[in-house]
């Protein structure tokens, strides 16, 4: 098959949409929740504005205030005491309304990232095999983990605490207003130093976040790729190297983190500063009011709580904003994936067969991966339901094309395929691919045990099927003397069996969907003599009454086929039974001498 030499699908560049608009839509479902989050919210901001003034004016009314000569001092303190409640009563609602707004905010985000993470993998399913083609394993692993997680915060905190710290901000400053217009004034004059520092921290952090991501995604795309050719690594003593190119990749992580640590390293301890710089402008002026005698003690105290907790929120917030920018960031690189649109699409009207016999014919077919340069040219041939057909050919000659092509992974640039007569562009995917089962020489085993991956998660299939398709293909000859036979764990890509092994699976497999046309790509390459035969056996078998067609290096596997296809640049060059190509005196004859010498 030919390399691919497309662009790959870059899902770095800037995504066209309003992400915050299509994040916020995921929320409509749970808008009620949400809307009563926010009136916590106000609930909650309210009742931390009025403890600073509990204790103020506890202050003035107990404390510090006149009182007549005859007034007791237990009535002081029972107005201390009373207040004293207040407060309590105060922190009890604080906590029972944090409790809440936790718990829903929570379960919302859950939910919600739940329903991302779902549509983002259903959305992988439909997309076409050419996607996957040039697009690395570890960039999607990336997308579907790490950015969905990073939209969790978002929607769990960062959206509730942006709002409440604003309208913290706001009630502060109306509050503070309220009490004393000097003091509120000498309050704000580090206000305008806050609001820059926040805009530059706000931009630099957006880039830093940017940056991360995108080094994440590097960094797992590379890790992807070399575990799964880890033994290829090794054999070819390349671990010195891979090491340092690994290495070479986490020193860039490694700095982008330092850099995003470095901005927040500068803007806290700055805003710090400034909120005690406040601080001080604060007490100096209002100890001056205080010695005058134009503000109460209470006042003052009720300011140096405000100024304190004033600069809290500017300081949440600007992060916020900064952790909303990493979530854009990630969310704009999730909906860029997710407006991927597969190539190969289900028809709008499409052809329903009944019941599928097999017939195929390629009328005229041209296909090519990229552009004009054609795999497959003018191909056109007819295999008769119940047929069994081989392509043989030199590598690159177009065979395991016409394959995929078969099944309808690629689209064709013209030409028809025709399956019983039908277009195969009129029929709905899953309705063909259902007839179609194909053995491949790389066998691919998920993690789970010997059932599941025969039934491939269809219930449909029963235990007795599974049992049955075994026999059929010889794969009960081992799955038998196996400790716990049919539910024999699987570890990843079936590592702890043999190729031999895993390819009888495979057949097991392909048998139990029952299909009306099989495909075997090179399925006895990596097989050993004696399991050779218990294939050779069981595919006599599977290949009655169906549409068989083989693609095979080793011409002795293939020479009972009713036909052989002679694939040569893209083009049929013989056709024929073995014994007429060999008279033929062509290509397949001199394929067929040089594995017999």
């Amino acid at each position: 098959m030919k390399l691919f030499q497309t662009k790959k699908v870059d899902d770095e560049l800037n995504y066209e949409g309003n992400a915050v608009l299509r994040m916020l839509s995921y929320m409509k479902p749970y808008w009620i929740t949400v809307a009563f989050c926010f009136v916590l919210v106000v609930i909650i901001t309210v009742l931390e504005l009025y403890k600073p003034v509990l204790i103020g004016d506890a202050i003035d009314n107990f404390i510090t205030g006149d009182y007549a000569a005859g007034e007791m001092v237990t009535e002081r303190f029972t107005g201390v005491l009373w207040a004293a409640a207040r407060y309590i009563v105060v922190l009890l609602l604080l906590f029972v309304c944090n409790r809440i707004q936790y718990i829903l905010l929570q379960s919302t985000g859950q939910k919600i990232i739940y329903t991302i993470r779902n549509e983002l993998f259903t959305h992988m399913e439909s997309l076409s095999m050419r996607f996957f083609d040039l697009t690395p394993v570890g960039k999607i692993v990336t997308r579907i983990t790490n950015d969905v997680e990073a939209l969790n915060d978002m929607y769990s905190n960062i959206l509730i605490k942006l709002f409440k710290n604003v309208i913290k901000i706001i009630g502060l400053a109306v509050v503070m207003l309220v009490l004393d217009v000097k003091m509120a004034l000498l309050s704000f004059v580090l206000v305008p130093a806050v609001i820059v520092l926040t805009v530059i921290f706000k931009r630099i952090s957006r880039r830093t976040y940017q940056i991360t991501r995108t080094k994440i995604t590097a960094l797992n795309t590379f890790l992807s790729e070399n575990i799964s050719g880890m033994k290829i690594i090794q054999i070819f003593n390349r671990e010195k190297e891979k090491n340092n190119e690994f290495a070479g990749k986490s020193e860039e992580l490694y700095q982008a983190n330092y850099r995003e640590m470095m901005v927040f390293a500068i803007f806290r301890p700055s805003i710090y500063m400034l909120s005690v710089l406040a601080l001080v402008i604060v007490l100096a002026g209002g100890s001056t009011s205080v010695f005058a005698g134009t503000l109460s003690i209470g006042t003052l105290y009720i300011f140096l709580q405000y100024i304190n907790t004033f600069f809290e929120p500017i300081q949440e917030l600007a992060e916020q904003f900064s952790t909303l920018q990493s979530a854009i960031a990630s969310a704009e690189k999730i909906f860029t994936l997710l407006d991927v649109k597969p190539t190969v699409k289900d028809p709008q009207d499409p052809v329903k067969l009944d019941a599928i016999k097999g017939r195929i014919e390629f009328k005229h077919v041209w296909f090519a991966y990229d552009g004009e340069d054609y795999i497959l040219k003018d191909v056109s041939f007819t295999i008769e339901p119940g047929q069994k057909v081989a392509f043989v050919g030199a590598t690159g000659a177009g065979k395991s094309s016409i394959l995929n092509l078969i099944g309808r992974y690629y689209d064709i640039q013209k030409g028809e395929i025709l399956l019983d007569g039908v277009d195969i562009r009129k029929i709905e995917k899953e309705k063909l691919r259902a007839a179609i089962g194909q053995v491949q020489q790389d066998v691919f085993l998920f993690t789970g045990d010997i059932s599941s991956n025969i039934r491939l998660r269809n219930e449909n299939i029963s235990d007795e099927a599974i049992r049955a398709a075994a026999h059929e293909v010889n794969a009960d000859r081992f799955i038998d003397q196996l400790p716990d036979t049919y539910h024999e764990r699987v570890s990843e890509r079936g590592a702890t069996f043999s190729a031999g092994q895993r390819q009888l699976l495979s057949f097991a497999r392909t048998l139990a969907f029952d299909p009306a046309i099989l495909i075997l790509d090179e399925a006895t390459a990596n097989i050993d003599t004696e399991t050779e035969q218990w294939i050779q056996e069981a595919l006599e078998k599977l290949m009655t009454g169906r549409t068989t067609i083989m693609v095979a290096h080793r011409l002795s596997t293939i020479q009972h086929a009713d036909k052989i296809i002679v694939m040569h640049k893209g083009r049929i060059r013989e056709s024929g039974t073995h014994q007429e190509l060999l008279e033929q005196n062509g290509i397949y004859k001199k394929l067929y001498q040089l594995q017999i010498m």
